[in-house]
């Protein structure tokens, strides 16, 4: 059955048509990833579902009876004084009624003038079944629990279920408004790139309750593992058009690559077709006046008539614009990076047990662990700018290391983009304006702030200036993080080719599968060590090398 239906859509912000004369249905059982490139309007779209932005006339959204949806933005926002859980608890807010009226009847029954009215009375324990029933249909009883197990299931430490929200990470806002969504369980979920900042257990415990959601899903992800792990179509916005395929991401790859080969072949048929018939008009027309032949005119307009009518097929486009990365590199030092008896504590938690281990010229090394585990402190203490508690850290003597930040800190949001161009490398303002629009941004935003920027373009400002500090030493925390799919098949082509040698922290199981050759687990303060990507060190794991909270 249809849940929610758009029909000849289109949407204007300002003075930019975002997309015009989208029609879309999603069925109530189906579990879709709206894939597409940053900035195509996937967004856009769910807000035009919410009601939040508005279609132009002539457009509609349509939602069958009882047909409800819940959002969850990319920055949801939420009471800042609010703990976790009592947030989880508020916003179900059918719950909340249903134990307002039963609070309300408990005090009528309390009044002794009700007994004294048969009608009265019996309307009141009537209405209190009901809503009993009711109340543990949704599982009233045991809410909190759900409640808390749903957290700590998507990876909220135990120790910020009770802490206000304001002294959480924006990463952690996001699991409290996934965990609400998921409770209240409303006939359409929209989930705007919900795994962003979970951990691989939570990315697995998100992809089990997907798969098992009892409505439809429509989930905005650059996670290709994700999008094979739990959808059952794949709708992708490009160029203002939607186009819905049956199948996981994979499966969509290859029917897409299959349609565009098929329609490159069909244009080219057409296109000779075309020019014969051009020629052939021209040829006719141009006999009808030398001879004066009606005759021939009369099939020179016939040939236009076919031609105009003609179903044109479009030239599908095979290569679109992508970021010109190229990682150079250099070779170094044969042994990159040392950890000798390493260890840290804060407080009572022991994040590195006694490590020693070793990388080599040209290896790719993942780094992977629970949210929390430690790996970000390790890449610090690399790079210098934290001190283990003993032991040491040593680098080859011809390694020149570069830092890619998960959250952008390595970028001052007051510079321009030229100004952060001109500042890593000797470039004038013209060949600094060159180099960024390698990296697809425009003439005007080169001088714009990069306080201005979303998450994906910081992201690709970030490598840019990777490339330009000619590192041969690469330490990336969660590189993936804000790239489209388009952006992080570029990354990781670069680093194939990168003459050097890349230690990455990431969650993106797709992206550790086609780029490292070892894994590095930390699990409560322990690094252990797997050859291969994420998938061998999952089979000699299968639990993910550590059980869920």
């Amino acid at each position: 059955m249809i849940a929610i239906q758009l029909s000849n859509i289109s949407l204007v912000l300002g003075a930019t048509a975002i997309f015009r004369g989208l029609s879309w249905e999603i069925q109530d059982d189906q579990k879709i990833g709206l894939i597409g490139p940053n900035g195509a309007g996937k967004s856009s779209l769910l807000k035009l579902i919410t009601g939040e932005h508005t279609p132009e006339p002539g457009g509609a959204v349509v939602k069958a009876r009882q047909v409800s949806t819940g959002y969850l933005p990319q920055q949801p926002e939420f009471d800042p004084s609010a703990t976790a859980m009592q947030l989880v608890v508020q916003e179900n807010l059918h719950l909340n009624e249903i134990r307002r009226e039963l609070d309300t009847i408990e005090t009528d029954l309390g009044n002794p003038e009700v007994y004294l009215e048969p009608d009265r009375l019996t309307r009141a324990i009537d209405r209190q079944q009901r809503l009993l029933q009711e109340y543990q249909v949704i599982g009233g009883d045991g809410y909190e629990l759900r409640a808390r197990q749903a957290l700590l299931g998507l990876g909220m430490p135990e120790a910020n279920l009770e802490k206000p929200l304001a002294q959480l990470s924006g990463g952690q806002k996001k699991l409290v408004g996934l965990a609400c969504l998921l409770l209240q369980q409303p006939p359409v979920l929209l989930l705007d790139e919900p795994d962003n900042h979970l951990d691989l257990p939570g990315k697995t415990y998100l992809e089990q309750l997907i798969r098992d959601y009892p409505g439809a899903v429509v989930i905005v992800s650059h996670d290709r593992y994700l999008l094979d792990a739990c959808v059952t179509h794949i709708t992708e916005i490009e160029d203002g058009k939607l186009t819905t395929f049956s199948g996981d991401y994979t499966n969509y790859m290859l029917d897409k690559e299959e349609r565009l080969a098929r329609q490159e072949v069909l244009y080219r048929v057409q296109q000779k077709e075309i020019g014969r018939l051009e020629i052939a008009i021209k040829r006719y027309a141009l006999w009808g006046k030398l001879y004066d032949n009606e005759k021939f005119a009369k099939r020179a307009r016939a040939m236009q008539n076919r031609l105009e009518k003609m179903d044109k097929v479009e030239r599908p486009l095979l290569e679109r614009k992508r970021m010109d990365l190229q990682l150079n590199g250099w070779r170094g030092s044969n042994k990159v990076l040392e950890l000798q008896d390493l260890t840290k504590s804060y407080s009572i938690q022991r994040v590195l047990l006694p490590v020693d281990q070793t990388i080599w010229h040209g290896e790719r090394v993942g780094l992977i662990g629970p949210n929390g585990a430690g790996k970000s402190v390790l890449m610090r203490m690399i790079l210098g700018e934290e001190s283990p508690d003993s032991g040491q850290v040593i680098l080859g003597p011809s390694i020149k290391t570069g830092y890619y930040a998960q959250e952008h800190e390595t970028l001052d949001p007051s510079d321009t983009l030229i100004d952060a161009v001109r500042r890593t490398a000797a470039l004038s303002e013209s060949n600094a304006i060159a180099f960024l629009m390698r990296y697809l941004f425009t003439y005007r935003q080169a001088g714009d702030k990069i306080a201005n920027l979303s998450g994906g373009e910081r992201s690709r400002l970030q490598l840019a200036l990777l490339v330009l500090s000619g590192a041969n030493f690469l330490l990336l925390d969660e590189p993936t993080n804000n790239l489209d799919i388009a952006s992080a098949e570029v990354l990781e082509d670069a680093l194939s080719d990168f003459n050097g040698t890349v230690l990455v922290i990431s969650h993106d199981r797709y992206f550790l599968d086609r780029t490292v050759q070892r894994v590095w687990a930390l699990i409560g303060g322990k690094l252990t060590v797997s050859p291969g990507g994420y998938s061998e060190y999952l089979e000699s794991h299968p639990s993910g090398g550590y059980t869920q909270s």
